[in-house]
C-alpha cells in the first residue's frame, strides 16, 4: 500500500490518482486528521507491506528501518511531490512492495538516498532514464 502523510498536497494527491497509482492519505480513510508523528510508526504496524510519502524530514533516520514498511521523505518542492513519488515507483531498483520493505530513504532531484535494514552504509541510486 501506499500512504501519503496528512502533508502530501490534495493536488498532488490527486494527480497520483488519475496516474493510476493507488494511494490512501492519513486523514482521509486512514487513521484521523491531525495524526501526530509519533503515532505515525505504530499505525504503520497495522498494515502490511506498507510505504509512507511524507514531506517531513523528521521520518528520515536510519533507526526507523524496519522489514514491514518504507518510509520515503520528499525533499523537493511540494509541487513536485507526485511526480517523484512516480519516478521513486517506477524505478528498477524500487519497483516493487518487497524491493522497498527495509528502506528509509530521501528523494531528491539528484536520486534516492537511503539506508537498507541491516546495513550501515547510506546507499543512492539516480533516477532511470523512464
Amino acid at each position: 500500500m501506499n500512504l501519503l502523510d496528512e502533508n502530501f498536497p490534495a493536488d498532488q494527491a490527486a494527480l497520483l490518482r488519475e496516474w493510476r497509482i493507488p494511494c490512501r492519505q492519513i486523514g482521509h480513510g486512514v487513521a484521523r486528521l491531525g495524526t501526530q508523528d509519533a503515532d505515525i510508526i505504530p499505525l504503520l504496524h497495522q498494515f502490511r507491506r506498507v510505504t509512507l510519502f511524507t514531506l517531513d524530514e523528521d521520518f528520515h533516520k536510519r533507526r526507523l528501518c524496519h522489514p514491514a514498511y518504507c518510509l520515503a521523505w520528499l525533499d523537493v518542492r511540494a509541487d513536485d511531490a507526485a511526480l517523484t513519488v512516480r519516478r521513486f515507483l517506477r524505478h528498477p531498483r524500487f519497483d516493487s512492495e518487497a524491493k522497498r520493505m527495509g528502506l528509509v530513504a530521501r528523494l531528491s532531484d539528484t536520486g534516492v538516498h537511503f539506508w537498507q535494514r541491516n546495513q550501515t552504509v547510506k546507499q543512492h541510486a539516480g533516477w532511470s532514464r523512464n
